[in-house]
């Protein structure tokens, strides 16, 4: 373990996050709750493989996270999603998925939910995203951008761009890099990256300076009077 994965341990132990896995693959769903449950600032609250058994456990165990599988069988995730949401609504929503295609993050955020992850990242990847995700949010693992971004800003991502991502923004058309945004907004450098990734896959942006230009051209930012 690196010293920065230390230091992420131990700033995590204090709370313990309660998670529900729903998934109908089931050695998935077993390792995953076997691995939270080996740390100490989470517990895994159960393990469902239907919508039906995702929604019924949802309401008995109230967890504060629900990682859900984008397709169980011939049931949609994201229609589960919905319904969680409506009956849980302060838990927040994690979509896993074995499709990277970006589009799907779009649908999973009109669904409800606040990340996005794939199922062939890193558990440590995993972790970062049931650490961080948050409500009005839309926090994506940065192993989804190992696959092509789109070139065209995503509309229905761009208006859910939160306030600390507006604030990252901000920060990178004024030229800062990522330790200094950090810095300046009191986050974690890995926090800021997931933020810049997050913002690159709004803007359909694959560099700091094409997010830029495009966020200034959408008019989301105003670095006149930087220059």
């Amino acid at each position: 373990m690196t010293v920065a994965q230390m230091d992420d341990e131990i700033q995590y132990a204090q709370a313990v996050t309660r998670v529900l896995v729903v998934d109908d693959h089931t050695t998935f769903a077993e390792l995953l709750a076997d691995a939270l449950d080996a740390k100490p600032d989470f517990e895994c609250v159960g393990t469902a493989a239907t919508g039906a058994a995702a929604l019924d456990l949802a309401v008995r165990t109230n967890p504060d996270v629900v990682v859900m599988d984008i397709q169980l069988g011939a049931e949609s995730g994201l229609s589960i999603t919905r319904r969680i949401r409506e009956a849980v609504p302060q838990a927040i929503i994690v979509v896993v998925s074995a499709h990277l295609d970006p589009s799907w993050v779009a649908k999973a955020s009109q669904a409800g939910a606040s990340a996005f992850a794939p199922k062939s990242g890193s558990l440590t990847e995993m972790l970062t995203i049931l650490r961080d995700a948050k409500h009005g949010g839309m926090l994506v693992a940065p192993s989804i951008y190992e696959v092509v971004l789109p070139s065209q800003p995503q509309p229905e991502l761009i208006g859910k761009l939160t306030a600390q991502e507006t604030n990252v923004l901000s920060l990178m058309g004024k030229g800062a890099k990522v330790e200094e945004i950090a810095r300046i907004l009191d986050i974690s450098v890995n926090t800021c990256r997931g933020y810049v990734k997050t913002i690159h896959l709004k803007l359909g942006a694959r560099t700091q300076l094409e997010a830029v230009v495009k966020a200034q051209r959408l008019g989301l930012i105003d670095v006149s009077n930087d220059r």
